[in-house]
């Protein structure tokens, strides 16, 4: 794990004891930093004091002695107001920064990939720390996915780190400098937290701060704002710009126009590889997180053998469009991470010959702009709260079984599908939250998981 010796002897202040706030204190506080905590959660502030960090209630604190707050990315800086502690940082004079801050000044060697987007942005960071990995590469992820930046180890000149970053981290890491950076599209999204969508949009460009003519950018073409920003790099003379796109193939870009990826890229000199048979990497969204992946791991010197092997052993993330098992002709695919409609019209157009089990507690709009999709499944199967919305939207258009449980989904699921004949896939995509049922999305899948692996026993 990352050893903390920059802030020896300041005084620190860790706001918010999640998992990397937690991790960030320790760190600090072993580098022998003067480090105080707080939590507003009993539970945070109990973890911390077992830990043996020094526990203290910031809004009665004096902060005179503080040189720099470590604010939770969960905590709003600005909107919709100023948390009160961000606001006695700000009376105090006191940089407020998030944890990727702090490793940036805590790592030694390693080269620096970040990647965002409003969606996308956990599969492309997994496949790229996938492909860097199989082919032997050096190399950590963290951030936004999985292990506290904080947590990963110090890698040599030749290793590779790979970051999620969302924009509350980007928007807390004022001296971010990546050698790769990439952005995969902008949609409303956090609104309230940085708002307008000017606002969002400004800091998720911050991926690009800092870069040179010796970086890459890294850019999906396809979203009009992310085409915008190219346009500015370009203009600027900056980093050096790969577009990728899904839609039209493009110079000196990577593309997957119709699922066949297509390296335009000096390096790539126009290599191809069919990534339509890959389980892991259906759908248009998939084929754009692989061209984004495929240009990182080019950047950084990948053949073409290793790039092919990384994409077909890459198995995806757990919960979204995960392939959990097939038997016979029938898929069964968990995209329990699909709480809402615009999440799951990306598996329902991944797939034909579908047997959906949806439902949950229903969003918004239920799933009435999925009607376009009814034609590829062949039954539904309703769980939860939304059964009867879900059925009133279906009604005439798809035919449904209200089956309340999913215990009861997955068996009638999977015998029809089976009875069908044909490929087939049972897809959990429930287009609804899940806490009628289940404390989270992934104990969801996990019940997906267990009961499709108990067919049959």
């Amino acid at each position: 794990m990352m050893k903390s010796h920059a802030y020896q002897n300041k005084g620190v202040a860790v706001f918010g004891l999640g998992k990397s706030g937690l991790s960030t204190a320790q760190r600090l506080h072993d580098g022998c930093a003067n480090v105080r905590v707080w939590d507003d959660r009993p539970a945070g502030r109990e973890a911390a004091e077992n830990a043996g960090l020094d526990v203290q209630n910031f809004q009665t604190a004096d902060f005179s002695n503080i040189d720099i707050l470590v604010l939770s990315p969960g905590v709003p800086l600005t909107h919709p107001a100023p948390h009160p502690v961000v606001e006695l940082a700000n009376r105090s004079n006191v940089d407020i920064v998030g944890d990727v801050e702090i490793f940036l000044n805590e790592k030694t060697a390693g080269k620096l990939v970040g990647i965002t987007g409003t969606n996308g942005k956990s599969t492309t960071s997994a496949l790229t720390h996938h492909m860097l990995a199989d082919a032997g590469r050096d190399t950590a992820l963290g951030g936004n996915i999985g292990t506290p930046v904080m947590d990963l180890p110090q890698l040599n000149a030749d290793g590779t780190y790979v970051l999620e970053l969302s924009s509350y981290q980007l928007d807390l890491t004022p001296s971010w400098k990546a050698d790769i950076a990439v952005i995969l599209n902008v949609t409303p999204d956090h609104l309230d937290r940085h708002g307008d969508m000017a606002g969002y949009t400004a800091v998720k460009e911050k991926i690009f701060q800092n870069q040179n003519k010796a970086d890459v950018a890294i850019i999906n073409i396809d979203d009009a704002i992310c085409k915008e920003i190219a346009s500015k790099i370009e203009a600027d003379n900056g980093a050096k710009l790969t577009p990728i796109s899904v839609e039209m193939e493009v110079e000196a870009g990577v593309t997957a126009v119709g699922g066949i990826l297509v390296d335009n890229t000096k390096l790539g000199a126009g290599w191809t590889f069919d990534i339509n048979r890959l389980d892991a990497l259906r759908g248009k969204h998939n084929w754009q997180n692989a061209c984004a992946a495929v240009a990182v791991t080019r950047a950084l010197g990948l053949s073409n053998a290793e790039i092919a092997k990384g994409l077909k052993t890459f198995g995806g993330l757990a919960h979204r469009m995960e392939l959990v098992a097939k038997r016979n002709n029938v898929r069964f695919i968990n995209d329990s991470k699909a709480t809402n409609a615009e999440a799951a019209e990306k598996s329902l157009a991944s797939f034909e010959n579908i047997f959906w089990i949806c439902g949950g507690v229903a969003k918004a709009g239920g799933i009435e702009s999925l009607t376009p999709l009814f034609s590829n499944i062949r039954h539904a199967y309703l769980i939860g709260t939304a059964s009867k919305e879900f059925a009133a939207t279906l009604d005439g258009q798809a035919s449904y079984t209200v089956c309340d449980a999913l215990e009861v989904a997955v068996l009638k699921a999977a015998e029809a599908a089976e009875l069908f004949g044909q490929e087939a896939t049972v897809l959990l995509a429930p287009a609804a939250a899940s806490f009628d049922q289940f404390k989270s999305f992934e104990s969801r899948g996990n019940v997906f998981r267990d009961l499709v692996e108990g067919l049959g026993k």
